[in-house]
Parts: C-alpha cells; structure tokens; sequence
C-alpha cells in the first residue's frame, strides 16, 4: 500500500481514520468542473449574491432556449405575414392566433421578439470573441514588449476609446454594410462594429496585467532560464493576465445588446426581411406610442430591458464574488468524514 512519503501524488489522510488516501490527480478530475467561472462563482454564492446570479443565470437562460430553439417556439416565421388563409392583419391587439399581437407591419410580435433573440446571441458570440482574441494578443505584446509598438498601441486604442460607442459602431456599420444588409451580412456587420469598440477594453486590462506580471519573480526566473519571449507570453502571462475576462464578457454582452439595438433603432440595423431585430422593431413602433398601440414597443423593449438586466446581474454577481472584500462568506459548517475499511 502506497503512502504519502513514497508517492508525492499522494494527499495525507488523517491519521487512525481509516480514510484512504486520495490521489492529486484524482481530486484534479473530480473538481475541473466546479472550478469553471459560473459554476464556481454559484457554489461560492450565498444569500443576495447567490440571488442575483441565479436570476441572472434563469433570464440568460431564457434567451439562450429561445435563440436556440425559435423554430419550435415562435408559431410563425420572423418575415411571416400570413397563413394559408390570409393575412394577419395590421395592429391586431393581443389575444387569440397572436398572443402580443401584430406590428403595423402585419408581423406577429411574439415570433419577432422570439426570432431576435437568435439575432442578438449570434452577435454577442462574433463580436465578443473576436474582440477577445484581438484585444488579449494586442495586449500581451504591447505589455511585455514595451518600446514604441506599445506607445503606438496605447495611442490607437486611447483614440478608439475617446469615441462615443453607438457613433462608433454607426460609422463603423455603414462602412461595412452601408447600413442595409443580409442575415449574416447584417450581423457581421454589427459584429464588426461592436468589436472595433470593444478591442480597447480588452486591450487595455490584458496590458495592465501583462506589465504587472512580468515584473514578478516567476517570469523573472523564466527569464533567467533563457525561456523565449514567446514561452513566457504564451505559458507564463497569458493564464494570469486573462483570469478577469469572464467578468468583462458579460459586462460587455450587455453592451454589445445595447449597441445593437441603436444601431437598429437608428435604421441601420437588419432588415426585416432578412432577419428580427428587437431594436428595429421598436423604431417601426414609435408612431403607435401617440395612438395608444402599446404591444408592438413593449415587448421588443421588454426583451432588451430582461436581457441587458440578466447579463449585468451575472456579471456584478461575478464580480462581487471574485472581491474578497465583497464577497459574502458561508457560515463554517462541521463536515463528518465517513470512514471506509481498507479492503
């Protein structure tokens, strides 16, 4: 029987309990999954902080089934304007075959809000990830190499970030696409625009990081080994220089849902027939305001409301809960260990 002297694998048992020892690398395979960011930050979670994630996580949720699932739940199609028996008819009042009614357009409102939520996660993951990848290489370079490619980094996204984020992405948009666009086009335009604005952000916390962490023995001692440059960045840095990133990709999910939803309430958004789009919708629904039909703005405005409020909750639940000084701490419970007989 192996013991802990013999096999560094090996955790310590307590003494006369009989426990087995437990190897590290078995611990290692139990826990992978409980050390990812929001499961993790949920078994951490108590009280208003756990509250606020949960809620976060079930109106998350939410969108995700109806992004992923919108042909099973929307009864009609996002550019549908009628069945085999007709026309749905324009401003119908909820109720009936159309349980929020219908624009002035003759689209059904359930099905466009439900169709655009798929629009909405398709933009957050192409934007989002792209920003991501080219704002944490941009920043471990310019961190750790330093010298005049960082001065003309920070310069490039000091400038970027100066700009007002929808006129950005407004410029932005209409360069791409000119304003009009496909489905994808559509989307990958918005992407494209949202991603310009968001490259700063990323760039600017992986290089604070990034100068902090090379100044630490660690990198020094890697440095001294005649590690190469690439190896540090790549090994060394980039793990402790993007442990925030969860954080800031849900703050910037809701933005990015924001951003979305201007450029389409502007007019520079998709067009309907091409995809749903919760901000166009609701620029079609601003004469309806003043004649008192309210079904065509309050549900598209209710999607963005919940799905900006849901992101924001999983994001400042995270970011409570990875602050010492804010974190709201389990009571110490007493764990009885069962004893098992070593066969």
């Amino acid at each position: 029987m192996s013991t802990p002297e013999n096999n560094e694998n090996v955790a310590e048992a307590a003494p006369g309990s009989g426990v087995p020892a437990i190897t590290s690398d078995d611990v290692a395979k139990k826990s992978w999954f409980a050390r990812l960011p929001i499961v993790s930050h949920l078994r951490q979670s108590v009280g208003l902080q756990r509250g606020m994630l949960v809620t976060g996580l079930v109106l998350c949720g939410i969108v995700l089934i109806c992004a992923i699932f919108a042909p099973l739940i929307a009864p009609y199609g996002f550019n549908q304007l009628g069945t085999a028996d007709g026309n749905f008819g324009s401003k119908l009042p909820p109720g009936g075959t159309h349980i929020w009614g219908t624009t002035v357009g003759g689209y059904d409102v359930f099905s466009r809000v439900v169709w655009g939520a798929q629009t909405a996660v398709a933009v957050i993951i192409v934007a989002v990830i792209m920003s991501i990848f080219a704002g944490v290489i941009l920043g471990l370079v310019s961190g750790y190499l330093g010298g005049w490619l960082d001065r003309i980094l920070v310069v490039i996204a000091d400038a970027v970030y100066a700009f007002p984020t929808l006129l950005l992405a407004l410029v932005m948009s209409i360069a791409i696409s000119g304003g009009q666009s496909s489905a994808w086009g559509g989307i990958a335009a918005a992407a494209f625009s949202i991603t310009v604005v968001f490259i700063p952000q990323y760039f600017r916390v992986v290089r604070a990081e990034t100068l902090r962490l090379k100044a630490e023995p660690f990198v020094e001692s890697a440095i001294v080994l005649g590690a190469s440059k690439t190896r540090i960045i790549s090994k060394h840095i980039f793990r402790n220089a993007t442990r925030t990133l969860p954080l800031i990709f849900t703050l910037n999910s809701s933005e990015a849902i924001l951003t979305l939803a201007g450029l389409g309430f502007l007019g520079f958004g998709i067009e309907p027939t091409s995809a749903s789009e919760w901000g166009y919708d609701l620029n079609k629904a601003l004469p309806d305001v003043t004649s008192g039909v309210w079904w065509t703005s309050v549900y598209p405005g209710l999607a963005i409301v919940l799905t900006v409020l849901g992101i924001t909750l999983v994001g400042e639940s995270m970011n409570d809960l990875n602050d010492p000084r804010l974190r709201v701490r389990r009571k110490a419970k007493t764990k009885i260990a069962k004893s098992v007989e070593v066969k």
